[in-house]
């Protein structure tokens, strides 16, 4: 399905009311024609936002990247951790702009959402940097380096529609359905719901429309215009020969039609499954190509097969000839006689460059004419045999072949079913900092950057909780909540872990401290004259320090509601609280490594749930630095129920 241009406008309000102050903070190229953006706020639940040919909306799944796209390596450059500014439609077309902006830089992106589709990216003065295709048509061109031509205005403007703009449908000798299809930019479906709601015959010439038909016509149009912008919205789900989603119900629906709690919602269902549909043809097309290979190439065995067959019988049946000869008193091959027998048997002495040969079959076998025949037959029976044993060497190829194709037909049919696409779970309010639950069940959370750590003391810190800070520069700040009466255990290990995330581990600082303050000790402005950089404090009063005396954590899977998620703590709580663990120290692997080995690790142990967790969330739980697995093994939460549920 495509969007039409009062669907977009709904999407762009809605898009826009809740990307508010979000950034970019991940990219994802799904197709070639689809872009995935993660898009992160220091407060609030991320969101992830599909860009493609197509059109634009918020999605609640996320599709492992089902072939490469062109625009994902600059996209990534010049957008990750730009604040998504504004969301905006150009007119009544199908175009959106996204603008991007931070760090003294600002850049749009173009969706054009109509036709084979587009996305641009452009600097702030809408010069193209890069685009997924080049256009050149009569009316503009797009290529890299030239300034950003929308296309045409088209009619009317569909949002602003008034009765003078339906004059001319009073003069036109064009069938009404048609002239207002084209000039206010409607598909047909928005069309044939016109036309059935205002009771007035589609088919009726223009001209022929009373003023009281006309007028009905036109308030449809804005009735339906204003409930689909407005989000007046009963949106329904249509499948038949195709699936598409409707925002309002459309004049009688054919096929199987469900609710949709919501366009969007609807259009993430629908779209999602457009993409997921054509990635299985995208990648069993490489499947396929190969099994077109694979059966050509055990055609041509079996062709060598019979050939070396056919040599082989012809080569016995000459060499059986020369017993013939000898039975009819020749002794010489080079006997005309012996050379009119040779022939009957599609066969010849000839001599080349003074050696003589006996071509059987185009195959050249040199003999010495002046032996026995016997003898000669003798060497024609040896290179008949010798024919015989390619025979089967090609057999053992072609078999190795037939095991190749016949797994790749296997895959063929189940590499469909491959295709990842997870829902991208709702999180709970402290999965968007560095959390874990103490071995006493007490949750603590802790700043990942300047923002965040701001974050969590400006926003999350109450009266009865304990906060947490490394007696080192470069830490985070951790808050142990309603930890006012927590047991030793529990200080500990938020100690610990404050170490621990701190620039300690980067460097391998072993034996440094953290101290814990209460809440009224933290004082959230800096004394008169001075500065607190951003993520920064003033403590005052006494401080009270807790030794780390090693530098150690554990990443776990831990069930949370009906799902299961990824934490980082220090090892015993981690171990308590999961049903699997790696334990990591300083050195050794870059993130991104440490992070791949932790989780083919937790695959291992538990492959339905792992494989569920993005490689990213694993690099968001690891501390900044290297890291190197010391340990692995089944939580105390590893029961045989959980085990049960993975087969479920």
């Amino acid at each position: 399905m495509t969007l039409a241009g009062i669907e977009l406008r709904y999407l762009v309000d809605k898009i826009s009311e809740q990307v508010q102050d979000y950034y970019i903070s991940n990219i994802y190229g799904i197709t070639k024609d689809s872009i995935l953006f993660k898009l992160h706020h220091t407060e609030k639940s991320d969101l992830f936002m599909m860009i493609s040919t197509s059109g634009v909306w918020l999605t609640a799944v996320k599709i492992d990247q089902l072939e490469p796209n062109r625009l994902l390596k600059r996209l990534r450059s010049d957008l990750l951790r730009l604040k998504l500014k504004k969301i905006e439609q150009i007119g009544a077309e199908r175009i959106a702009y996204f603008t991007f902006e931070g760090f003294g830089k600002e850049f749009i992106l173009v969706g054009e959402f109509f036709g084979d589709g587009n996305i641009l990216l452009c600097n702030n003065e809408m010069k193209i940097l890069a685009l997924q295709h080049s256009i050149e048509v009569r009316h503009r061109k797009l290529s890299v380096g030239l300034e950003y031509a929308q296309p045409p205005e088209s009619g009317l403007d569909i949002f602003n529609i008034k009765e003078s703009d339906l004059n001319e449908l009073k003069t036109t000798d064009l069938v009404s359905a048609k002239w207002l299809g084209r000039n206010l930019g409607l598909p047909k479906k928005y069309v044939e719901a016109v036309f059935e709601i205002a009771n007035v015959n589609p088919k009726k010439i223009g001209n022929l429309l009373t003023d009281d038909e006309i007028g009905i016509i036109l308030e449809t149009v804005k009735k339906i215009v204003s409930d689909v912008t407005s989000g007046n919205h009963e949106a329904v789900i249509v499948r038949n020969e195709r699936i598409e989603v409707l925002p309002v119900k459309l004049g009688k629906l054919e096929g199987e039609v469900t609710p949709a709690s919501s366009f969007i919602e609807g259009l993430d269902t629908v779209f999602t499954e457009n993409i997921i549909e054509n990635g299985k043809l995208v990648q069993s097309s490489g499947s396929d190509k190969k099994i077109k290979q694979l059966e050509i190439q055990i055609s041509e065995q079996q062709k060598a097969i019979e050939t070396v067959k056919e040599k082989s019988k012809n080569i016995t049946s000459v060499a059986n000839s020369l017993f013939e000869m000898i039975s009819n008193g020749i002794i010489s091959i080079e006997n005309d006689s012996a050379q009119k027998i040779l022939a009957a048997h599609n066969a010849k002495l000839i001599n080349e460059k003074g050696i003589s040969l006996i071509v059987i079959q185009d195959e050249k076998i040199k003999v010495n004419t002046k032996s026995a025949l016997q003898s000669i037959a003798s060497v024609l029976f040896n290179e008949a045999k010798k024919q015989s044993g390619a025979i089967g060497s090609i057999q053992s190829i072609k078999e190795k072949t037939e095991k190749k194709l016949e797994k790749f037909l296997s895959k063929t049919e189940s590499e469909k079913d491959l295709i990842v696409v997870s829902e991208i779970r709702k999180k709970s309010w402290y999965e968007r900092y560095r959390w874990f639950f103490t071995t006493d069940g007490i949750l603590a959370i802790g700043g990942r950057d300047a923002a965040s750590n701001s974050a969590i003391v400006r926003k999350h810190l109450v009266k009865n909780d304990r906060v947490f800070h490394g007696d080192i520069f470069g830490s985070p700040f951790f808050i142990l909540k309603e930890g006012e009466n927590a047991p030793d255990s529990s200080m500990n290990e938020v100690a610990h872990a404050t170490v621990c995330f701190s620039r300690a581990w980067r460097e391998g600082l072993y034996g440094v401290s953290a101290f814990w303050v209460n809440p009224e000790q933290v004082k959230k402005s800096a004394p008169s004259g001075e500065f607190l950089p951003k993520g920064s404090f003033t403590i005052e009063g006494q401080r009270n320090f807790i030794k780390s005396e090693t530098l150690r954590l554990a990443v776990g899977i831990m069930p949370q509601d009906e799902d299961y998620v990824l934490t980082c703590g220090p090892p015993e709580p981690i171990k308590k609280n999961s049903i699997c663990y790696a334990i990591i120290e300083p050195h050794g692997l870059e993130m991104v490594d440490a992070a791949k080995k932790i989780r083919i690790e937790f695959l291992k142990m538990h492959e339905n749930i792992a494989k569920k967790i993005h490689i990213d969330d694993f690099v968001r739980a690891l501390p900044a630095g290297k890291s190197q697995i010391i340990e692995t093994g089944q939580g105390n939460l590893q029961k045989e129920n959980i085990i049960d549920n993975e087969f479920d």
